[in-house]
C-alpha cells in the first residue's frame, strides 16, 4: 500500500501556477522526473506507489503508459516558459519494465518541450533482472546517460527477505554491460534487512565496490505502515534490528566507501568525484526546481509544490479530459520554507552557511558541536554547519534542535 498524499489546496483544473512561482527562475536549475509506476513484483518493504498487473485493475495499462505520460509533458510545456532541463530522472516502480521505444518517447517528449542542457543527466533506475546487454545499449542510443540498480543485497537470504527476485551474481555483469554502453553506474543498498548480520552488510558493501562503481547509496530500511513486511514485524516473523545495529553498519559502509575511495556527498550517498554524485537528487536537497511526471509524481516550482492523483487510471482519466493531474497544492513560506532548507540543506556534506540561519538557531550551534553533531572547525572558520559522521546519524535531531 503506497503513502497517502498530503494534504493541501486544490489545485486549477489548468495546472496553471502563480506568478510568484516563476520569480528568480533563471538562477535555478530545473530537472524532471518521469515516475514509471509499475513492477512485476511488489516487495514486501516498498510502499512506493506502483503497482503489479493485478494490482492495476482496469482503465490503465503499461503498454499506453508513455502516451499519458506525454500528455501531461504537453501540459506542463504550456504552464512552464522555456528554460532548459539540467537533468532527468526516471524512477518507479521499475521503470526498465516498459520498453526502450516507450523509455525513448518520452525522454523525447521531455527534450521536445523545454531543450536539453548541453551537459543533460539522464538517469533510469533499473532492477538487475531487468535490463540485457542489448536493452542498455539501446537506452545509451536514446539518451541516456546514467543507470542506478536496485542491487539491495549480495546475500541471498537477505534478498530473499526483501522479495528481490534477482540473483545476485548478476550485479558485476550488469554493471559491466552498462559501462559498455557508455553509461555511467550507480548501485543502491539497503542496510537493516531483518535477519541482515554485520558480515552480511560487510559482504554486500564489499562486493557493490568490487564491481568498480563510482556512485553507491546506502538507506537504511524503513518499514512503513501498511506493507508485507509491516504485517511481518506485527506478527512477530520478522525482528527489526535495533538503533545500535543500523549505526553499526552505516560507520561501516563509510570507512569502506572511503578507503575505495567514494567520498560522501549527502547522508545516503557516496561518489568517486564530485562529477560522479547525482545531479539530480542534488537539485531536490538544494531546492532547485522540478516537474513531476506521472501518477502520484510531486513538483516544485518556486516555492509552489503539487503532487499528482495517484492511481494510473485516476491519472489518465484526467488527462484524457484536458485536465491537470494535479491532486494538491501548497506554497511554502516563512517558517516552513526555513524548515525544508534546514532539513536538505543539511544533508550535505558542503552544508549550510550559518547566516541562512535565525539568530536563535545560530545560538544552538555551540551545544551541536559540543555533542559532537557538527564540525566545530567548519563552523568557527567556514561559517557553515556541516555535520560530522555522528551528526549525519542523526541529522533529524540537529535539525530538531536548531529549529526549537
Amino acid at each position: 500500500m503506497s503513502p497517502a498524499l498530503p494534504e493541501g489546496d486544490t489545485p486549477p483544473d489548468d495546472g496553471s501556477l502563480p506568478e510568484s512561482a516563476f520569480e528568480g527562475a533563471d538562477e535555478r536549475a530545473f530537472a524532471v522526473y518521469l515516475h514509471v509506476p509499475f513492477c512485476t513484483v511488489r516487495c514486501g518493504y516498498c510502499d512506493f506507489n506502483t503497482y503489479t498487473a493485478t494490482e492495476l485493475g482496469g482503465g490503465a495499462s503499461q503498454h499506453a503508459y508513455a502516451d499519458t505520460a506525454l500528455r501531461e509533458i504537453a501540459l506542463a510545456a504550456g504552464i512552464l516558459p522555456p528554460r532548459p532541463v539540467s537533468t532527468v530522472f526516471v524512477g518507479g516502480g521499475t521503470p526498465t519494465v516498459l520498453s526502450v521505444p516507450d523509455l525513448s518517447r518520452m525522454l523525447d517528449g521531455v527534450r521536445d518541450a523545454w531543450g536539453f542542457a548541453d551537459d543533460v543527466e539522464v538517469t533510469t533506475e533499473a532492477n538487475p533482472d531487468s535490463v540485457t546487454p542489448e536493452s542498455l545499449a539501446a537506452l545509451a542510443d536514446a539518451g541516456f546517460t546514467r543507470v542506478s540498480f536496485g542491487m539491495q543485497s549480495a546475500v541471498p537470504h537477505v534478498l530473499a527477505t526483501l522479495d528481490r527476485t534477482h540473483d545476485p551474481r548478476r550485479v558485476p555483469d550488469v554493471v559491466r554491460w552498462a559501462r559498455d554502453a557508455g553509461l555511467a553506474v550507480s548501485l543502491d543498498l539497503i542496510y537493516g534487512t531483518p535477519g541482515e548480520s554485520l558480515d552480511d552488510w560487510r559482504t554486500s558493501v564489499e562486493t557493490a565496490l568490487a564491481t568498480g562503481v563510482d556512485h553507491v547509496s546506502a538507506y537504511a530500511l524503513v518499514v512503513e505502515a501498511g506493507t508485507r513486511m509491516a504485517v511481518q514485524v506485527r506478527r512477530g516473523e520478522l525482528e527489526l534490528p535495533d538503533g545500535d545495529d543500523q549505526a553499526a553498519k552505516y560507520e561501516l559502509a563509510d570507512d569502506l566507501f572511503e578507503a575505495a575511495g567514494l567520498s560522501w556527498y549527502e547522508v545516503s550517498n557516496w561518489a568517486r568525484t564530485p562529477a560522479d554524485a547525482c545531479r539530480h537528487n542534488l537539485s531536490y536537497w538544494r531546492g532547485d526546481d522540478w516537474w513531476g511526471i506521472g501518477p502520484g509524481a510531486h513538483s516544485h516550482v518556486g516555492g509552489v509544490r503539487w503532487w499528482n492523483v495517484k492511481h494510473p487510471r485516476a491519472y489518465a482519466d484526467r488527462l484524457d479530459r484536458g485536465l491537470s493531474p494535479a491532486a494538491g497544492r501548497e506554497t511554502v513560506t516563512g517558517d516552513g520554507a526555513l524548515l525544508e532548507r534546514l532539513m536538505l540543506g543539511v544533508r550535505l556534506a558542503g552544508g549550510l552557511p550559518l547566516d541562512d540561519l535565525p539568530p536563535d538557531a545560530r545560538r544552538s550551534m555551540a551545544g551541536l558541536v559540543a555533542d559532537g553533531l557538527v564540525d566545530g572547525g567548519a563552523a568557527i572558520g567556514g561559517r557553515r554547519i556541516v555535520l560530522t559522521r555522528r551528526g549525519r546519524l542523526l541529522a533529524d535531531a540537529v535539525v530538531r534542535t536548531l529549529v526549537a
